[in-house]
């Protein structure tokens, strides 16, 4: 009966002699019956003496009783499962064969450990949740969190948990069912399919206090597995809800009046830190308005304020402030805000005012005088800081309404070189843009593999200007897009050409959150690509955190198309901007590029430690299938950092700072004809020029 057994089976008797195999013993212990019947194991396999088969064979001798264990014998290099069973005359032994069983799943756990070391590093509460929506991995902030649960009589979720049931506990069932749902959806997904995410806010009773966390949800690729994380933003919410309660509100628009923007101004003016952005405020006053009042009567002109509060309320950046002065006069506070920027916010709100307002089905058309005025370090005083804005709306009155009008004179000027740069856009200014590249290197062979490119404006009398001279322009006046048309037409054309001289580097090219809006992108790519005979895997698109979070569905749309024949993408500036993990993650990227600010936090927070920050950035990439990218690499020990983080590639002055397109063949030569090594060369150089 035993011979047809697939598994191996051999008896042993009292002093550890063969006494019975079967075929597959015989196969598997690579011996004939002959051979080992009627001799001690111990003899024949010197490897399994003091090993934990030996030890449990014997207890079965001594006490009877069966045994199950896996052994890894190491002569064979395998993993095997045993089998002991008591026999009348010594004991039956069963082996099978689990090696391929056994190396996975060690592998499956070396990963598992690998991702907990990750969420280990994120500061909020973060878990990992299987196909079958148990938890199985929870980071130090969960744990936490539990604690305080537990203080407040709710049993907290651990590993092994159903994640849903857990997040029941303490949660109104509409926020439960909609992180149910989203969780859900989130799982029933191909694995084959681009991972998709949700975010959902929700307030529970965390210890004594009512808290609010942000949810971000997001599919690790190639699974059923979801990474969630909960960022406690009750601060910020409580923020919200204290300012919904302030009073000193204008009790027509609603929006905060004349002494309460005056509070918040002084507010902005403490915390403004030498050498900051200052505050800026801004006077809009209604040209005419008092015609319409008299003419159409003062209850229409009231349901036209509170619509010219809406608008300018639409059109402020995240943090600004608008409120009514009263009568037809609003005021607008912009914190962290330059001249430049108070610029373009005061004209950005004098184009709300292009489409005529509506009330009553009678269309009025209406224009504003915008007067802005921006802190100086002497300045503290917020009265001050009206009263400056409100000389300046009364200059824009004088000359000639529907004007702005700056009290700086320097902002007067950085308002007009704005100006002529949006006019000069539409002009010829294009065919005066040139390109820079700068070297992108594997940092663990210092190799050059690919390029960035960098847009210039070779101005005809200001000579070459950088791209924030006049990029920010060409993103609001929508110029940004034959820019970028351009960009990629140049680049791809140049990249096309150093590959037929032997030289075929990645060409990396910025692309804005415009060129999403518009959806013309994936044919302008196509586009370049085509007339330039590049393959597409080797251009890669970089966008910023921010340009997806204006519109990450549009994005996510047109970057899976690009993908797909085989472009790669990148998020540049990481830790800059929006920094949403389940968002970011859930796009079709291949490269992350951290930002320069983050290597310097990491230098100066690591304090002779290696970055573990960028280590565990770095991680979660690699488990994510993700190649990194450290910019601004400016000297040696930045390279240290990064290489022992980890990153895959790096770029910055250290490593070579942009060039024009005819010097970037000779520098690459010429790194290659010194070794190749482009790490090893910036290190010896940066070292030579310290000696001298």
């Amino acid at each position: 009966m035993l011979a047809g057994v697939p598994d191996a089976v051999y008896r042993l008797d009292t002093d550890g002699r063969f006494t019975y195999l079967n075929a597959a013993a015989e196969v598997l212990l690579e011996h004939r019956a002959a051979e080992l019947l009627g001799r001690r194991a111990i003899d024949l396999f010197p490897a399994i003496k003091g090993s934990i088969a030996q030890e449990q064979v014997r207890e079965v001798l001594d006490e009877g009783r069966p045994r199950q264990f896996e052994y890894y014998y190491e002569p064979q290099d395998r993993w095997y499962e045993v089998r002991a069973f008591p026999d009348p005359d010594g004991v039956a032994v069963l082996l099978r064969d689990v090696d391929a069983r056994r190396r996975a799943d060690l592998e499956r756990e070396a990963a598992l450990r690998e991702l907990t070391a990750v969420l280990e590093a994120l500061p909020s509460a973060t878990v990992l949740v299987d196909e079958g929506g148990r938890i199985l991995v929870t980071n130090r902030a969960w744990v936490a969190d539990g604690e305080l649960l537990r203080s407040g009589g709710v049993e907290p979720g651990g590993v092994g948990d159903l994640y849903l049931d857990c997040m029941a506990r303490g949660l109104t069932s509409g926020h439960h069912a909609a992180i149910a749902a989203g969780i859900t959806r989130l799982q029933a997904e191909d694995p084959s399919d681009p991972p998709g995410s949700f975010d959902h806010e929700y307030a529970t009773q965390l210890g004594s206090f009512a808290r609010w966390f942000h949810l971000q949800a997001a599919r690790v690729p190639s699974s059923r597995r979801v990474v969630v994380t909960h960022t406690d933003v009750t601060e910020r919410v409580r923020g919200e809800q204290a300012l919904a309660w302030k009073a000193g509100h204008d009790e027509l628009t609603g929006l905060p009046n004349r002494a309460t923007l005056l509070d918040m101004t002084a507010d902005a003016l403490a915390v403004g830190a030498p050498g900051a952005p200052g505050t800026a405020l801004l006077v809009l006053d209604l040209d005419g308005f008092k015609t319409v009042n008299d003419s159409l009567g003062h209850q229409l002109g009231d349901r036209l304020l509170r619509q010219v509060g809406e608008r300018l309320a639409e059109q402020v950046r995240p943090g600004d402030a608008v409120g009514r002065l009263g009568g037809d006069q609003f005021v607008v506070l912009a914190r962290e805000c330059d001249q430049a920027e108070a610029a373009a916010l005061a004209f950005r709100l004098q184009s709300t005012f292009t489409s005529p307002f509506t009330a009553s089905g009678i269309s009025v058309p209406l224009s504003a005088s915008i007067g802005v005025a921006v802190s100086r370090p002497d300045v503290r005083d917020p009265h001050q800081l009206l009263s400056d804005a409100d000389a300046a709306m009364f200059a824009a009155k004088s000359s000639g309404r529907d004007r702005v009008h700056l009290f700086s004179p320097g902002l007067r000027e950085a308002a007009r070189w704005r100006l002529e740069v949006a006019t000069r856009l539409r002009g010829d200014a294009i065919d005066q843009l040139v390109v820079h590249y700068q070297p992108v290197v594997r940092l663990d062979t210092g190799e050059v593999e690919g390029v960035e490119a960098l847009v210039r404006w070779q101005h005809p009398e200001r000579g070459l200007l950088p791209p924030d001279s006049f990029l920010s322009v060409a993103e609001e006046t929508g110029q940004v897009i034959p820019i970028t048309r351009w960009l990629l037409r140049e680049t791809t054309r140049k990249a096309a050409e150093w590959a037929e001289q032997g030289l075929p580097l990645r060409m990396s090219v910025n692309v804005s959150a415009r060129h999403f809006s518009a959806e013309t992108l994936v044919r302008d790519v196509r586009t370049a690509l085509r007339d330039s005979g590049l393959p597409a895997d080797q251009l890669v698109l970089e966008l910023t955190e921010t340009s997806v979070a204006e519109d990450p569905t549009r994005a996510e749309d047109q970057l899976t198309v690009l993908r797909s024949f085989g472009v790669r993408v990148a998020i540049d500036d990481f830790g800059t901007g929006w920094s949403s993990l389940a968002q970011l993650f859930a796009l079709p990227i291949g490269t992350l590029k951290i930002d320069r600010s983050l290597l310097n936090a990491a230098e100066r927070a690591v304090a002779g430690e290696t970055g573990a920050v960028l280590t565990a950035i770095v991680e979660l990439t690699r488990t994510l299938g993700i190649k990194s990218v450290a910019e601004g690499i400016e000297t040696p020990e930045h390279l240290r950092m990064v290489r022992a983080a980890g990153c895959d590639h790096g770029q910055g002055w250290l490593l070579g700072q942009p060039m024009p397109a005819e010097e970037v063949p000779r520098f690459v030569r010429s790194v290659q004809a010194a070794g190749g090594d482009l790490c090893a060369l910036a290190i010896a150089g940066s070292a030579a020029s310290r000696a001298g």
